[in-house]
């Protein structure tokens, strides 16, 4: 049986995926980026390493048939259907730091994807320190030739969706991303399916 969640704008959610189910992560509207995170359920010293998969893969875009890698070079998920084929490891979750350091005109609090995360690993003794770089779903960073980059509007679609398939009992952070200048000014849900 399917279970569905819509994770509503600038909010997060955790979801307990068990190996060899699948769980899909779907733009319903467009343009919206979601950041994810995982621990094993069994270990949460074991994460999901930006690092060791692009050691592994030697790519930076992650597309169907990847496999994604935890810090200690295990496998934690198989990338399966992808409609978009845009998905990357290259920058960390925002946070309150983010819009205090790179947006001048910002003042104030501001949710983040850091802090959605933090709430939804909160119950397993998870801190915001334990939280790496997060897979970044649908987002649309360019590096340039000078070194630096760009984050560009997003390319999904309505409906567009990965799969990510679980190669261990993991615990999932999901989020509808909570900046504004990766989500082409505009902020919607994220929809998650956990297909068995």
């Amino acid at each position: 049986m399917t279970t569905s969640w819509r994770i509503p704008p600038q909010t997060g959610r955790l979801i307990e995926v068990p190996s060899g189910s699948t769980l899909r992560v779907i733009d319903p509207f467009g343009q919206q980026i979601s950041d994810v995170f995982a621990f094993n359920a069994a270990d949460t010293r074991e994460s999901l390493s930006s690092g060791r998969t692009l050691d592994n893969l030697g790519k930076y875009l992650v597309t169907t048939g990847d496999v994604l890698y935890s810090n200690r070079s295990r496998p934690m998920f198989t990338i399966g259907e992808d409609t978009v084929g845009r998905h990357d490891f290259i920058l960390t979750p925002c946070s309150q730091a983010t819009f205090d350091l790179l947006y001048p005109d910002h003042t104030g609090y501001h949710p983040s994807c850091l802090e959605n995360l933090t709430k939804a690993f909160a119950p397993h003794g998870i801190t915001a320190d334990d939280i790496g770089t997060t897979l970044n779903v649908f987002m649309n960073v360019v590096p340039k030739e000078d070194g630096s980059i760009d984050i560009l509007p997003g390319v999904s679609k309505a409906g567009d969706h990965i799969d990510l398939i679980a190669e261990d009992d993991l615990l999932v952070g999901v989020t509808s991303c909570s900046a504004e200048t990766c989500n082409n000014g505009v902020l919607t849900p994220i929809d998650v399916e956990l297909r068995p």
